[in-house]
């Protein structure tokens, strides 16, 4: 069945065109346009179901996120929203809505379900202690393919990962990937979008919102003040998405790597 048929059955509405978005790395994401006059979202690949039971997941600890329209095995269908130029309102609305998710606590670390970004998988097995969560699950989870060398450097800080990182911090829900481009701002909120969600270190989330940039002081401000020592967690929490970027998309990204863990002492 097209994709056009199987929004039209999933909807109940004939699809009068299909556009191409960009984005689509980890799954193809198309804009339908409706006959009653909506526009919708339709994600199609092998783990967009995981991603709209984490979406639900999100929508009911209240996080903004688009409404889940319908899924099915392949794929999602989502509110389409219009994206606008981010501001300072907004980006203390964001501080403000991440600090009320982050306070929904879990009871251990991890997510009932794997989930992957692309060939970079994300083992979510639960643990009772958060280094080792962090070793395990994150740091050393595809090892085998990154360089020798930086491989190294990754197994030589895993094991002294309870140096580094509290033992037993709340386990907050994590939106798990939120750097500025997961992040839609809308006239009315910003919107969180392409979650990998499970339960961890608040500090995680905002550690890869300031691997590729830095948000301003309102989101900071709205946040509210973290625990003493996270300037020294943070590059421990970006070394994980810098390792999956450079499994994914190659050397371009080994000087991040070895950056952050010349930070590390590691």
């Amino acid at each position: 069945m097209s994709l056009e048929a199987r929004i039209e059955a999933a909807l109940g509405q004939p699809v009068l065109r299909i556009l191409p978005l960009h984005g689509g790395d980890l799954s193809d994401v198309r804009r339908a346009d409706l006959a009653d006059g909506r526009s919708v979202i339709a994600k199609s690949g092998p783990r967009v179901a995981t991603e709209g039971r984490m979406l639900k997941a999100l929508r009911a600890a209240a996080a903004p996120v688009p409404e889940l329209l319908h899924a099915e095995d392949g794929l999602i269908v989502l509110q389409y929203l219009e994206e606008t130029t981010p501001t300072g309102t907004g980006w203390s609305d964001l501080g403000t809505a991440l600090r009320a998710l982050h306070d929904r606590p879990g009871e251990r670390y991890g997510w009932p379900e794997d989930y992957a970004f692309g060939n970079a998988p994300i083992p979510n097995d639960a643990a009772d202690d958060w280094p080792t969560f962090w070793a395990e699950r994150r740091l050393l989870a595809f090892g085998d393919h990154l360089p020798a060398d930086i491989r190294q450097r990754i197994e030589r800080l895993a094991v002294r990962l309870s140096e580094h990182l509290p033992h037993r911090p709340p386990p907050a829900l994590l939106h798990g990937d939120l750097w500025a481009g997961n992040v839609m701002f809308t006239a009315a909120r910003p919107c969180l979008i392409d979650p990998a969600c499970y339960y961890g270190d608040a500090e995680v989330d905002l550690a890869m919102l300031s691997l590729f940039g830095a948000p301003p002081p309102e989101f900071h401000a709205a946040y509210g003040p973290l625990a003493p020592g996270h300037e020294k967690r943070r590059p421990l929490y970006q070394l994980w998405p810098a390792l999956v970027h450079l499994r994914l998309f190659g050397a371009g990204y080994r000087s991040m790597v070895s950056r952050l863990l010349d930070t590390l002492g590691a």
